[in-house]
């Protein structure tokens, strides 16, 4: 038994390692670049998303939303109040709407990170992310037009932790912080990865997430409100599902469904539209994978 045990070990370990060297660096970019646009370039970002305001764009206002969305480095708990107080200021929901969607979805840290899954899933992830802003901010458009969606009250930005006078310990502190946040949950990443490598077969996965591909969509719909806590942390294992034969659709649905029904997402969502949006939320979240899912695998 003990050496079984020791046999298995060592297997991991190599597979761990393996990952590990292969993804790492990208860990890394991401982190570096997620702190600097968080530190010097946050608040331009945000104030490109206020100006928006003068604007009389209309309904094309939920793209610049939705792009601006993606390139926010904030969670979703940290967009909250930032929405929070655009609307105070008049911000129309559907702006809104598409920013906080695609910035649920999508940040300058996480475009780094999937640079690891090759060009084309890279594409795949800005362009559905991008759309799904788009989508979630057109269908408030029709559907609740001159209705409020969102409840704000008791929602104000917080302090800023980049206090630090002097720039790179400003930078310094930023990554520090990422590093603890992210660094566990991309280690157990890496740690799923690996058992995953060893223990499940190639063929029966891509059956699975290949080629059946309307369960295989529906499945890594399904899987990505479990499974995801961190971005960073799904890059390995969405690394080793793809090289053992998921369709780019269900990686797609996936990488939606997942950090639009992050645990801690969906606490503050519930707070902020209520039992009967939040729902709709939902709907809307699960109906759009899908069809993204398909459409992907239609095109790719």
């Amino acid at each position: 038994m003990g050496e079984i045990l020791r046999r298995e070990f060592i297997y991991i370990s190599y597979y761990f390692m393996v990952q590990f060297r292969q993804i790492a660096a990208y860990w890394v970019a991401g982190m570096v670049i997620g702190s600097l646009v968080s530190v010097f370039a946050k608040d331009t970002i945000h104030e490109l998303f206020g100006s928006l305001r003068d604007k009389k764009a209309g309904l094309w206002g939920v793209i610049p939303a939705s792009i601006l969305g993606i390139l926010s480095p904030l969670c979703m708990y940290g967009t909250i109040p930032v929405a929070a107080s655009f609307s105070r200021k008049g911000m129309r929901d559907d702006w809104l709407a598409a920013f906080m969607m695609s910035s649920t979805l999508l940040n300058p840290q996480l475009i780094l990170y999937s640079t690891a899954l090759g060009p084309r899933v890279l594409a795949i992830r800005l362009v559905t992310c991008l759309l799904c802003g788009m989508a979630a901010g057109v269908l408030l458009y029709v559907c609740f037009r001159g209705k409020p969606f969102f409840h704000f009250d008791g929602f104000a930005p917080g302090a800023s932790h980049d206090t630090d006078p002097r720039p790179f310990f400003r930078f310094l502190k930023n990554l520090g912080r990422n590093v603890r946040t992210t660094g566990p949950w991309f280690l157990a990443g890496v740690l799923l990865s690996a058992l995953f490598q060893r223990y499940v077969p190639s063929d029966a996965f891509a059956s699975l997430f290949g080629e059946n591909e309307g369960f295989g969509l529906l499945l890594a719909a399904t899987i990505g409100v479990p499974l995801y806590a961190c971005g960073g942390g799904t890059i390995p294992l969405l690394q080793q599902w793809l090289a053992s034969g998921m369709s780019l659709g269900a990686a797609a649905s996936f990488m939606i469904t997942g950090p639009a029904t992050k645990i801690t997402n969906l606490g503050a969502l519930k707070i902020v539209l209520g039992l009967r949006h939040f729902l709709l939320y939902l709907a809307f979240v699960i109906v759009f994978s899908l069809l993204g899912g398909m459409v992907v695998n239609l095109v790719c």
